[in-house]
């Protein structure tokens, strides 16, 4: 029988079992597959839509991006994880929006308020990041994703395809989700800055 201490020693070795450095990790290996699979699986929607095939796959690129998540922090945050998961999410997001649009299930003034936000605000982190300013996604981040990928799920489903007024709330909730948490991650870039500057007085 362990300790709680020992229990809790035993607990922190397994969540830094990659050093910040490190490539080959679980969690990087399932967002490489992520991004492999998503390629095919755009096309597929670009080309057939709504089929059991495609909503399918759209589901298992989804659910995996909890699964990378889990890994990342049971065995520890890398850099290159926090470079190719978020790379995935925005490429897949951004790709199934440009796929139903070119479809004519989605209108392109949302394709582009989604992929100029998903754009914009990696670039802004980016930016900010040099400047030491760390920007993490929060909860409104977390149902932005969500219900960016029930957007398309649910056009993909076979049996709501046919919902055109379920799928507009749903894509205009996400998109409402998209903007507000576009504005509140400048709100508190804005705002570490301005701490910064008042400390640098």
């Amino acid at each position: 029988m362990h300790s709680e201490r020992e229990r809790t020693t035993l607990a922190s070795e397994r969540i830094k079992r990659f050093s910040e450095s490190a490539i080959a990790t679980p969690a990087n290996f399932v967002t490489v597959a992520r991004l492999l699979l998503a390629v095919p699986t755009l096309l597929l929607i670009e080309d057939r839509g709504s089929t059991w095939l495609t909503v399918s796959l759209w589901f298992v690129l989804a659910c995996t991006d909890r699964l990378d998540g889990w890994l990342a922090r049971r065995d520890g945050a890398t850099r290159s994880g926090a470079f190719l998961d978020p790379l995935a999410d925005k490429f897949l997001v951004i790709g199934g929006f440009f796929a139903l649009g070119l479809r004519g299930d989605f209108s392109w003034a949302a394709v582009v308020i989604i992929a100029a936000r998903e754009i914009g605000i990696s670039i802004y982190r980016s930016f900010a990041g040099r400047r030491g300013i760390s920007l993490p996604a929060l909860r409104l981040g977390k149902w932005k994703a969500f219900f960016q990928f029930l957007a398309v799920g649910i056009v993909l489903f076979p049996p709501t395809y046919e919902w055109a007024t379920v799928h507009d709330i749903v894509l205009w909730v996400a998109i409402a989700l998209t903007v507000l948490s576009a504005l509140d991650i400048l709100r508190r870039g804005w705002k570490q800055q301005s701490h910064r500057a008042a400390d640098a007085v």
